[in-house]
């Protein structure tokens, strides 16, 4: 980066648009704005123009801008996809319909119903076409009949056409040519073809990512095409980048291809802020959990890596793009607090979002949320954003005592205590599902606590969690603006290729990954990435003979050979044992997908350091505070998180107030800031 290069990262979430301005040599302004649901491009040019006005940067002066989006997450979730039709194999009419024959695992048996498909039935039509496993063409596609139902499906007004045909993974040729008839008859709509968006085996999965994609390219593409009206006139031309779900970025042009891979934009840029974060503090293993108001987002960070998965979900669907594996759960500082008619307190998931928000914020809210609890207990601030936003205690307390107390029959102190209990042991939960449910030990790792109210939960969390520290970055609110800033170019290709034991064909899985090398090479030539900066990975989804699920297995060196085939197996067979603690090393073992992982290295720029003191100097409080902590109240020390400089230490029981969070450190805890002004806290006893 030349001199005063400025790189700019907003993250529009649900009720703010996170925004961070950072230059080359050490200048950082962050702000908030509030988003706009109806039209998110709003939000962002807010924040925009906040921001500049605040820096007095001009727009010339901005070299990369970063953009991490729920665009198409929220039009998934809400069904408000584009009129989108199919078009199947001969037979296939049903594919979405059937699914899967199992109810989902957390789902209650009698209860469940089975959610509404993005594509209904009347809007699905088949084509005579048939492509066998292996590629080879058993019936040759119809081209007459395909035109008459893509002549049908115009008719029936559709934006979007989703082009699934049996094993096109091994042969695409018909998806293609279908492909071509749909643009010459619907040149309006929008076509997404199931070997450019997911070309691998399993067919609902397939159809269904293949349909999603197609039903929100449409509103993708009219949002990027604001934004970009929008940079224009005000004459940011810097190269844009838009937030992916696994962690890397990707040109505004492939996400309006490739809309999908937005699916979880927003919080994949939250675990990549907390990985950047925490290798600044020296720590490579992190459990990060992500608290806003409604929900929390809980994802595993190994040596400085966050976790994929390919078995991930967005909604009521399967979504099996490799995504940053995040364990979402309904609980955050809006979750609402009830007693069953069996006398039993819950919090969650039902909450009070933005509006109208917990009691205490005075519009209009009546129930108690987990925000009233803390700020009954002393733990919140009177007063947010500094001074910005004032609380009201007495609401606050008004509706813990008639929702929670009277009916349970205790006091206000002991059930603003309950609720908090409730919520800190359901998000431990939360993160005992990307940990030890994966035979992981928690106190191998770091708990990462961000969001709005993570740092508020983070000490309580890492002790029942059994986390040895606990590290709060310097800016918990916009995390994910600042994951934004540290993220590379990043593209996925895979291709099923079933190999099944003894006779594994080494020329074609050869033939495959060069194939599937060539297409990432085309996509970083694209983005202008130059050859010193690419990286080129390789892996394939094994699995027993006969198995129903498949593991990753990366792939060392190039070449293919019966040795590196040989070491693939091993390292299957040794990762099988850590996942499901045996390991059949005489059976035979399939290799399914071949997968290759292309990265282009962007620049990042440095979080600026600060001002530092002795290691261990005692950081001066601002103030005291009656806090309820451990059972009692008492007159607890305050400290402003600005004036608190690298090798300051804070001991517990203190409170941490700061303009997007407020960090509790527990008696018996000791806080030191890092020299990036990161908190990394620590049990004095462990």
């Amino acid at each position: 980066m030349g001199m005063n290069d400025h790189a700019l990262a907003l993250d529009v979430g649900g009720t703010f648009t996170d925004v961070i301005l950072v230059s080359n040599d050490g200048d950082l302004w962050t702000t908030k704005a509030s988003s706009v649901p109806a039209d998110p491009s709003r939000g962002f040019f807010d924040g925009v123009d906040k921001i500049l006005g605040l820096s007095g940067v001009t727009a010339d002066a901005i070299t990369s801008l970063f953009h991490g989006s729920t665009v198409a997450t929220n039009a998934i979730l809400e069904g408000r996809g584009a009129r989108t039709g199919m078009l199947v194999t001969d037979g296939f009419k049903y594919v979405l319909e059937i699914g899967r024959a199992e109810v989902p695992r957390r789902e209650n048996l009698f209860a469940w119903v089975k959610p509404s498909r993005p594509v209904p039935p009347r809007l699905i039509v088949e084509v005579p076409e048939r492509v066998l496993l292996d590629g080879t063409v058993e019936r040759v596609m119809d081209e007459d009949a395909c035109r008459v139902v893509a002549r049908r499906l115009k008719a029936l007004g559709v934006e979007a056409v989703a082009v699934v045909f049996l094993h096109s993974y091994a042969n695409p040729t018909h998806e293609r040519r279908a492909g071509d008839i749909l643009r010459e008859e619907l040149p309006e709509a929008e076509i997404s073809l199931s070997c450019d968006v997911l070309p691998v085996f399993r067919e609902y999965e397939r159809s269904m990512a293949t349909a999603l994609n197609a039903g929100v390219q449409p509103i993708v593409g009219r949002y990027i095409g604001r934004l970009r009206d929008g940079l224009a006139e005000r004459a940011l031309a810097a190269p844009f980048y838009v937030m992916k779900s696994n962690g890397g970025v990707f040109s505004p042009e492939q996400a309006e291809r490739q809309s999908i891979q937005m699916a979880l934009s927003g919080p994949a840029a939250g675990v990549r802020g907390a990985s950047y974060v925490g290798a600044l503090a020296g720590i490579e293993d992190i459990v990060t959990i992500d608290m806003g108001g409604t929900s929390t987002d809980v994802s595993l960070i190994r040596d400085g890596v966050p976790a994929v998965t390919k078995d991930g979900e967005i909604g009521p669907y399967p979504l099996s793009v490799p995504i940053i594996d995040i364990h979402t759960i309904g609980a955050g500082g809006g979750s609402i607090a009830s007693v069953t008619e069996q006398g039993a307190l819950i919090v969650g998931p039902r909450s009070a979002g933005a509006d109208p928000g917990p009691a205490c914020y005075g519009k209009g809210g009546e129930e108690p949320t987990v925000t009233d609890a803390n700020l009954v207990l002393g733990r919140v601030p009177p007063h947010l954003l500094d001074g910005e936003m004032v609380l009201d205690p007495a609401l606050a307390e008004a509706a813990i005592r008639r929702f929670v107390a009277e009916p349970l029959g205790i006091d206000v102190i002991s059930a603003a205590e309950g609720i908090l209990k409730i919520v800190n042991n359901n998000m431990v939960g939360a993160l005992k599902v990307v940990s030890v449910e994966k035979g992981l030990d928690p106190r191998d790792f770091a708990l990462c606590a961000f969001g709005g109210a993570g740092p508020m939960h983070g000490g309580e969390l890492a002790r029942q969690f059994g986390t040895r520290r606990l590290l709060i970055p310097c800016y918990p609110g916009i995390l994910c603006a600042l994951g934004l800033l540290a993220t590379d170019l990043q593209y996925d290709f895979a291709r099923t290729r079933i190999q099944r034991a003894p006779n594994y064909d080494l020329a074609d899985m050869a033939a495959t990954f060069q194939a599937l090398e060539r297409d990432a090479e085309a996509a970083l030539d694209t983005e202008g990435v130059a050859s010193e900066r690419r990286r080129i990975g390789r892996s394939a989804d094994l699995r027993y003979a006969k198995q129903g699920v498949e593991i990753t297995v990366e792939i060392p060196g190039d070449g293919i050979d019966t040795g590196s085939v040989a070491r693939l197996i091993e390292a299957f067979h040794d990762l099988h044992e850590r996942l499901y603690t045996f390991a059949d090393r005489d059976a035979p073992v399939e290799i399914v997908n071949l997968r290759i992982s292309a990265t282009g290295v962007m620049d990042k720029i440095d979080l600026p350091a600060i001002d530092t003191v002795p290691e261990g100097t005692p950081a001066a409080p601002s103030g005291r505070r009656r806090v309820h902590l451990e059972g009692a109240f008492a007159e607890v020390p305050i400290y402003r998180r600005e004036n608190l400089k690298a090798g300051h230490a804070i001991s517990g029981p203190a409170i941490v107030d700061q303009l997007d969070t407020t960090t509790v450190v527990l008696p018996g805890q000791t806080a030191i800031t890092d020299a990036y002004g990161s908190l990394v806290i620590t049990d004095t006893e462990a």
